[in-house]
């Protein structure tokens, strides 16, 4: 075991879990292991509710992009056997790519620093979810790209439309679909017999748990992300598979010392930032503790996996309802075997608010209060916050996400923003929010041509609709007027996405800002 002493109770985890042991909605599957070996795994609600079975730690669910780092151990096995190198271009195995796309190697690819834009994004967001796509057509979005959000190495963006090149790529090396890969070459090998690609979710897998999206008007429905899900998300395992293979982690026998080492140490920035993330493996501190995780979440499911080297600690959680977070649920039950006590609440700092864009990148954050908490409304993603010793404003710890907000002047109304987000610096300057623009002034249709989208603004006053039309269909958003120039949106259906607007002043023309992963040029035709 490592150096961390552990507080193992599993009355405490019980207790954790406790509001989902029940019979009547979906749950969770957790479980726990002290120096590779279990202590704990447990299934708790429905595993399906149109059948009386429980969860339990054997039945298969989705783990969605935790999926990512054995799609890079497949790639990095071809390069350890000299057929393939970290640091190849894309075009040497997909020419017909764009050259933009080409460029990228498979390092940054898989580093999430490619700054390429995200094809599996520009699908979801402005061609909804009612329509399968399949993974070549999303692939082939890459043949006509030609601007990307950023310089490669310049900034780390979250990109699931890269990991469809990366598996694409594997598939080319093998000569074979990346199910057998990842099977003959992973899970055979560590004995993870439960554990599979499963591109499609309207297929029937044996031992599988549903998956419950909450619907609009309350309670639960089917809903998938139709089309192919490949290494960016597609593997369904079992919790007690999971801890398998964070046994094996410890001491793997598929992978090189060499290999684990480079998917595991962070990645550096061009300006000597660190992105927190390895290839395929977030390397961030969890409170003052080393951890290595990957979580993972869609419609219907979530997952997290993480790791505490020092103390021999393996954490699984996989829950089959929208509404309850893996992450979190891990982040408690990490708590209690750290036995690390609840944050208590600073009650001396009140919430900071105010609204902030920097001048560089365009980034947008939104600063308030919900239910007496720290809220950063940023980029369109609601992020809960807390305040550390010298009153910097950092995610939750289970979030895992590496960023921070230092409050310039007041820390309850502060005039500015110091910011570093996966290793690189920014400066928000505040964004007036009664000079507000309306909405007569932005309305019309507007087109991004390098990405073959469409979007129409309409509305009067403060709020209004936002409609896109991408390749593959359409999505409807309510707009709100955040103050001068700058608008939240909303999807009107349970998937919740969300993001900004910003009209361009001087020209006719507003900028599409994503949490993390699309920032796209829209210009006015109408």
């Amino acid at each position: 075991m490592g150096t961390v002493k552990i507080k193992f109770d599993e009355r405490a985890i019980d207790a954790i879990c406790r509001d989902l042991d029940q019979l009547h909605l979906p749950g969770a599957a957790v479980g726990i292991s002290l120096g590779g070996a279990t202590v704990y795994a447990k299934g708790f609600g429905l595993a399906s509710m149109e059948l009386p079975t429980l969860l339990s730690p054997s039945i298969r669910m989705r783990i969605y992009s935790t999926s990512k780092h054995f799609t890079c151990l497949a790639y990095l096995l071809f390069c350890e056997e000299g057929r393939a190198e970290i640091d190849d271009p894309i075009g040497k195995y997909l020419p017909a790519l764009h050259p933009v796309t080409r460029s990228i190697t498979m390092r940054q690819l898989m580093s999430h620093t490619s700054g390429l834009r995200d094809a599996c994004d520009i699908r979801w967001f402005f061609s909804g979810i009612d329509k399968t796509v399949p993974a070549r057509d999303l692939v082939g979005l890459y043949r006509h790209m030609q601007d990307v959000n950023f310089a490669p190495d310049e900034d780390w963006c979250y990109n699931n439309g890269g990991y469809h090149i990366l598996s694409a790529v594997i598939e080319k090396l093998a000569d074979a679909p990346l199910e057998e890969v990842l099977s003959r070459r992973i899970f055979q090998p560590v004995g993870m017999h439960d554990t599979l690609l499963r591109r499609v979710d309207t297929n029937f897998v044996p031992n599988s748990a549903s998956m419950h999206m909450t619907a609009l008007g309350g309670g639960y429905e089917r809903k998938y992300l139709p089309g192919e899900l490949l290494g960016e998300g597609g593997i369904v395992s079992t919790v007690n598979d999971m801890l398998r293979w964070l046994k094996h982690m410890a001491n793997p026998v598929v992978g090189t010392p060499e290999t684990w080492a480079l998917m595991s140490t962070s990645h550096r920035l061009r300006n000597g930032g660190e992105t927190g993330y390895g290839l395929g493996l977030f390397r961030r501190p969890y409170r003052s503790f080393d951890t290595i995780s990957h979580g993972g979440g869609g419609l219907g499911n979530s997952s997290q996996m993480i790791r505490v080297p020092a103390a021999g600690l393996d954490v699984v959680a996989i829950v089959n309802r929208h509404d309850v977070n893996a992450a979190e649920l891990a982040g408690r039950i990490l708590d209690a075997c750290l036995d690390i006590k609840p944050t208590v609440p600073r009650v001396a700092i009140a919430c900071a608010a105010g609204l902030f864009q920097s001048p560089t990148t365009g980034r947008v954050i939104w600063l308030h209060s919900k239910e007496n908490a720290q809220v950063a409304f940023i980029d369109g993603a609601e992020c809960p916050m807390e305040v550390d010793e010298i009153g910097v404003l950092r995610p939750l710890p289970w979030s895992l996400w590496n960023y921070s907000l230092r409050l310039l002047a007041s820390p309850s109304r502060p005039d500015g923003l110091r910011c570093e987000f996966w290793g690189r610096p920014d400066e928000l300057q505040p964004v007036s929010s009664t000079q507000s623009t309306t909405l007569e002034s932005l309305a019309g249709e507007y087109v991004a041509d390098s990405i073959g989208v469409r979007l129409t603004v309409r509305g009067q006053g403060l709020s209004g609709e936002l409609e896109t039309v991408g390749q593959f269909g359409s999505k409807a958003y309510r707009l709100e007027s955040l103050g001068q120039r700058l608008w939240k949106f909303g999807a009107t259906d349970a998937t919740a996405w969300s993001g900004i607007i910003a009209a361009c002043p001087g020209r006719k023309a507003i900028f599409f800002r994503t949490w993390g992963t699309l920032q796209v040029l829209f210009r006015c035709v109408s």
